[in-house]
């Protein structure tokens, strides 16, 4: 269509700005390509096609690091594999390891010593021969030496060892620098660092294993929408037929994109969804929830910060303002003051969007 064309155009449907009716014969409709279709129906208590990604909840996820320094002997899983807790996942060769073994067995020896003293000093005071203060300073060295061995006890376990293997270190006092890394949790290997050889520093994240059901939803939401939003609602994935439930709405928008973040549950047919997925929900609202309607995109006119929606009427179009509450990729949920029974353009929107300005001439 050429300029002049499309000013004339422009020119036939010209109104004042502040103009809410706008009067169009049939053959403008025709030469204009603007096209009605009934309102959908009217939605009751749902959000739908809400965009979210799969997430594993914080308390579900484990990161396995080296707690001692030292060299990869052998890696037992892969990333995929399921794990038992307590199942051996790699085995590190760590002279340190050896190191506070013999710390331990140093502090044990010192520890059964201070007891024998002490016992030997009580004895001695009950029959009056040592004072009570040469009592309470071996009192006090047991006590030390307590603390050190308990202290050392500490440091294997954090290292890897069980509480039977440490008793039976202190037993037949063999040392071993073979660190064994272990799964806290029944779960899913989902990042693997470690390979045969290599050397680690102490802290340095080796597997992430993770339980994955229940899963978490991540939703990206209008502030519009969760004014019917509750805690406990329910949340649905159809395509992929998990259900849940909403567990919490977030108080702050975020910075680039103005939504607020809504956290769900899923635990039916988790098993259906992958962490990292992106996906489309939809969320019940409560029975107080504004009356809404899912339109075309198409159908949507933005105009000086407001949206507006063109209801056919019997000389053309009015336009009625409408709250968009979520906005999909093809469909937008929509709350306004409609009957229900309304004709409204889904085509063409851009020529009653001018003339609602009054762009095209005086």
């Amino acid at each position: 269509m050429n300029r002049f064309h499309l000013s004339f155009l422009c020119l036939m449907l010209a109104l004042p700005s502040h103009a809410q009716e706008l009067t169009l014969s049939a053959t403008q409709l025709q030469t204009l390509g603007i096209v009605s279709a009934p309102l959908p129906p009217r939605q009751q208590g749902e959000f739908a096609g809400m965009p979210a990604q799969v997430v594993i909840p914080g308390n579900q996820l484990f990161t396995i690091s080296t707690p001692l320094a030292g060299m990869v002997e052998q890696t037992l899983v892969g990333v995929g594999d399921p794990v038992k807790k307590g199942q051996k996942l790699a085995t590190l060769q760590s002279p340190a390891l050896a190191e506070a073994q013999r710390g331990l067995l140093q502090s044990s020896t010192q520890e059964q010593l201070a007891k024998e003293n002490l016992a030997r000093d009580e004895q001695l005071w009950k029959d009056g021969i040592i004072s009570e203060s040469r009592l309470r300073a071996t009192q006090s060295q047991y006590r030390e030496a307590h603390a050190a061995l308990a202290e050392r006890k500490q440091l294997l376990k954090l290292a890897g060892m069980a509480d039977a293997d440490v008793t039976r270190l202190q037993s037949d006092n063999t040392l071993s620098s073979q660190l064994a890394i272990t799964s806290p949790i029944d779960g899913v290997v989902l990042e693997k660092t470690a390979s045969s050889g290599q050397r680690f520093e102490a802290a340095i994240p080796m597997f992430k294993v993770a339980r994955l059901e229940p899963l978490a939803l991540e939703i990206q939401a209008t502030l519009a929408s969760t004014r019917g939003l509750k805690i406990g609602a329910p949340v649905s994935v159809p395509a992929y037929a998990a259900k849940g439930k909403l567990t919490a709405i977030g108080r702050s928008l975020s910075g680039d994109n103005q939504t607020v973040l809504l956290r769900a549950l899923i635990k039916e047919g988790a098993a259906n969804l992958r962490p990292g997925q992106f996906v489309e929900v939809s969320i019940g609202t409560s029975g107080e929830a504004l009356n809404q309607w899912n339109v075309p995109n198409d159908a949507l006119a933005r105009i000086g910060g407001k949206v507006v929606i063109f209801i056919q009427t019997a000389k053309g179009f009015r336009s009625e303002t409408v709250t968009v509450l979520h906005e999909g990729t093809s469909n937008s949920t929509v709350s306004g003051k409609f009957k229900g029974d309304e004709k409204i353009a889904v085509r063409g929107i851009s020529a009653l969007k001018a003339s609602l300005m009054g762009i095209g001439g005086e």
